[in-house]
């Protein structure tokens, strides 16, 4: 009996696992003019220690991401990767002094069937936001995902950190927002209604944020029918 209750849990506990992966983008969070700065994409669950095999079961389902860096006036140049074992990469060369935004979409996703699990029939947009700093002079990170969630960084000191959660270009009120660290440390905070949440960075270590929304509007995408559109965007704070 307790063999079969222990094969429950563990049943249990790789769903959920599966429903919290996500992809999200690592880069130093500062950079030098005229040098190169390397840029990551890995897939996978921060918290639980989990990153995905590009050659893998996982990574192949979403690795048709696009990428960009949006330069301090706005400029976005899309950016070529390259894959490794555990994640793929990319670089860029910043030539002015201001905040870089890195972004990434991907609305490629094969439809899911989860019934099973009560989540439903749903197609996945995934998004991904980065910050690098280059010099002093500071902006506001860019917002181009017209189509889905994501986060701008506005933060104004650098004792606390406070993102704007927007979807479809609007502020996304009372939305839950999820921060992870290493070693299954989580915390969970709401945006106000500015669609904004403030908070500091108790430990010395990386951070990712995810909040989620459901689009309640079914389709079809490759032929397959949904119920809904789960997007997910992820930024990370990096040591």
């Amino acid at each position: 009996m307790k063999k079969i209750i222990l094969s429950i849990v563990c049943i249990l506990f790789a769903t959920a696992s599966s429903f919290a992966h996500y992809l999200w983008i690592e880069t130093s969070p500062t950079g030098n003019l005229n040098e190169e700065q390397e840029v990551r994409v890995y897939f996978g669950e921060y918290t639980y220690g989990v990153i995905e095999d590009v050659n893998g079961d996982a990574f192949p389902k979403v690795k048709d991401f696009t990428i960009w860096v949006v330069d301090p006036s706005g400029n976005k140049t899309k950016l070529e990767t390259t894959a490794t074992d555990k994640f793929y990469k990319t670089n860029f060369t910043p030539t002015t002094n201001g905040t870089y935004t890195i972004l990434l979409n991907n609305d490629n996703i094969d439809v899911i069937d989860y019934t099973q699990y009560d989540f439903g029939i749903f197609k996945t947009h995934y998004h991904s936001v980065a910050k690098v700093q280059v010099g002093d002079a500071k902006n506001e990170t860019f917002n181009l995902n017209e189509n889905g969630i994501s986060v701008k960084d506005i933060s104004t000191s650098s004792d606390e950190v406070k993102l704007q959660v927007v979807y479809k270009n609007e502020v996304l009120a009372k939305n839950e927002v999820k921060i992870y660290v290493q070693d299954l440390w989580s915390k969970t905070l709401e945006t106000d209604e500015n669609g904004i949440i403030t908070f500091k960075l108790p430990f010395e270590t990386k951070y990712i944020l995810e909040t989620t929304t459901k689009e309640e509007v079914p389709g079809n995408y490759n032929g397959e029918d949904y119920e809904f559109i789960w997007h997910c965007v992820t930024y990370c704070i990096p040591n």
